[in-house]
């Protein structure tokens, strides 16, 4: 039912909300994740959300923020963490794990196109096959807009999700940190609260919703999961470029300390012998976007690969606005980067040099662009198995009408190079 608009500074109090879709409570551990009964979509939000544009012109747009030192001195979860081991066993017998990833999507005009994407993600959980089912949704950054603020959580993240039947993890982008000089609240305050909580309690910001914080070590961790090793990094506040660390400035507010994360990450990784996903919210690519790449972010990354001698066989990012998919090649190996920030926040248009862009594009000798989609919200859906990882791109009309993606990329694991799907 449609609710009035109303300004508060906290989200609505109220009683549990059913959920649309085929989910129900589930409960690990004291964990909680979907309700246990349907409801329609909002059509408005509970905290009216005003424009931002004056509380932007507060904001340093060259000030990065310090990275919160993780809760544990290894920052590295399971997914039997999460759902337990039962879970876990049954997804290695089924031979593949499934999940999703999206990024951008809270929306400061009103809740439909949110609802649009989330609606469409829940219904994959009706897959005949058990193991063609989501196991987690692994969120790329920019949960809340437009300064990751408390109040908007309700109507940003919980309502939009109340139907997800699955745990939800998440990247901070840099909406989630991003701070203006007259802001009371610390950078990531609320992230770190609804996201890298000491236990799955319910928080605030869910207001009558049951789904309770995860229990990240931090804002930059390891998900250690069947088949599979995603390692996201915190890229900062900065429209662009991502920033990681220091590089090397002794007078940055950015410390050193995903370096060594990362090189350890990647260690255990290759003893483990599992393919690996890199995670940031910043692309290290773009193509004629609002939003560019961050080279020297890459190069850093590209370092500790090189030390460690393992590179990733996909990275995942957002910002960007849209949906695209490059192809590097490194020491032979052929690395899908893909960017899908078109999670429900707005869709930016994709234009190379005042053209459209037809792609297969050449951008260097080792990247090309492959494809892209910006015309439409959409969100990934991930499945690894033994010798493979596919990739698929989902757009989020027709809605549950459909199961073919628009786009989709699969990686040999062992070859490191991509096959037909």
């Amino acid at each position: 039912m449609p609710r009035s608009p109303k300004n508060t500074d906290k989200p609505p109090s109220r009683k549990p909300k059913p959920v649309n879709g085929p989910g129900g409570t589930t409960d690990t551990a004291g964990r909680q994740f979907g309700q246990p009964t349907p409801s329609p979509d909002p059509t408005v939000f509970s905290v009216d959300h005003p424009n931002d544009d004056p509380l932007y012109k507060l904001v340093n747009n060259t000030l990065l923020q310090p990275i919160p030192a993780p809760r544990t001195p290894n920052p590295i979860m399971t997914l039997a963490d999460v759902l337990g081991s039962s879970t876990e066993q049954a997804i290695q017998k089924a031979g593949q794990i499934v999940f999703h990833s999206v990024s951008d999507t809270g929306s400061v005009n009103g809740p439909a196109s949110q609802s649009l994407v989330a609606d469409k993600m829940v219904a994959d959980f009706a897959d005949e096959q058990g193991a063609d089912r989501p196991s987690f949704l692994y969120h790329l950054g920019d949960v809340v807009y437009s300064f990751g603020e408390a109040k908007y959580y309700y109507d940003q993240f919980y309502e939009p999700y109340r139907s997800y039947p699955g745990p939800i993890l998440a990247a901070a982008g840099n909406h989630d940190g991003q701070v203006y000089s007259t802001d009371t609240a610390a950078s990531l305050d609320a992230f770190l609260r609804n996201f890298v909580s000491a236990q799955p309690v319910k928080t605030p910001e869910s207001g009558g919703l049951v789904r309770t914080a995860m229990t990240q070590p931090g804002v930059y961790f390891t998900f250690d999961v069947p088949f599979v090793t995603i390692i996201g990094l915190y890229s900062n506040v900065l429209e662009d470029p991502g920033v990681i660390s220091s590089e090397g400035n002794k007078n940055s507010r950015v410390d050193d300390q995903q370096l060594p994360f990362l090189q350890t990450a990647l260690t255990h990784a290759k003893a483990a012998n599992k393919p690996v996903i890199l995670v940031t919210h910043h692309p290290p690519f773009t193509a004629g976007s609002v939003h560019g790449g961050s080279p020297n972010m890459l190069a850093e990354i590209d370092k500790v690969c090189q030390k460690v001698g393992v590179w990733p066989h996909a990275h995942l990012s957002g910002h960007a606005h849209n949906y695209q998919r490059f192809t590097r090649t490194v020491n032979s190996f052929e690395i899908p980067y893909l960017v899908c920030g078109d999670g429900g926040h707005g869709l930016s248009p994709l234009q190379l040099k005042g053209k459209l862009i037809r792609v297969p594009y050449q951008v260097s000798k080792q990247v090309t662009f492959e494809n892209y989609n910006d015309k439409d919200y959409g969100y990934l859906r991930v499945v690894v198995g033994a010798q493979q990882l596919r990739i698929e791109f989902h757009v989020a009309t027709p809605g549950p009408a459909t199961k073919a993606p628009v786009d989709v990329v699969t990686v040999d694991i062992a070859s490191h190079k991509m096959v037909a799907s």
